[in-house]
């Protein structure tokens, strides 16, 4: 089973994001700023992250960067407005596999995840 870290201050999204995968067959973690992010990511296996960007404690490019020094190869994909967009520029060349700009549908995540898991994704900083 897949398992994905799930990482948003918002309950409603995180429950959204962690439903959305988990009847996709994931198996889900949560954490709920970016210090927790990093924690929960060192002590339990995971082999995607759903990060969102700005939060309290540490926002996203916090935990992406904490993630990323513990393990170089996580597959980590943002998700934030638009209206952040140097952030998520920051955070692509920070090493991040992939966006996904909020609002977004189920089959949208579920895609941006699935492609990331796999190591399919396509985009580069260009996209954005």
């Amino acid at each position: 089973m897949v398992t994905a870290l799930v990482v948003d201050d918002s309950k409603l999204m995180r429950d959204f994001i962690s439903n959305t995968l988990s009847r996709s067959g994931y198996s889900i973690i949560h954490a709920t700023n970016g210090l927790e992010a990093i924690d929960r990511y060192r002590n339990n296996p995971v082999d995607v992250v759903v990060l969102d960007i700005v939060m309290d404690e540490a926002d996203g490019l916090e935990a992406l960067k904490g993630i990323r020094e513990y393990d170089p190869h996580a597959k980590v994909v943002m998700c934030s407005s638009m209206s952040y967009k140097l952030l998520v520029l920051e955070a692509v060349k920070m090493g991040a596999s992939d966006f996904i700009a909020k609002p977004f549908k189920a089959e949208d995540l579920l895609e941006a995840v699935n492609k990331c898991v796999s190591g399919k994704v396509e985009k580069t900083i260009d996209n954005y």
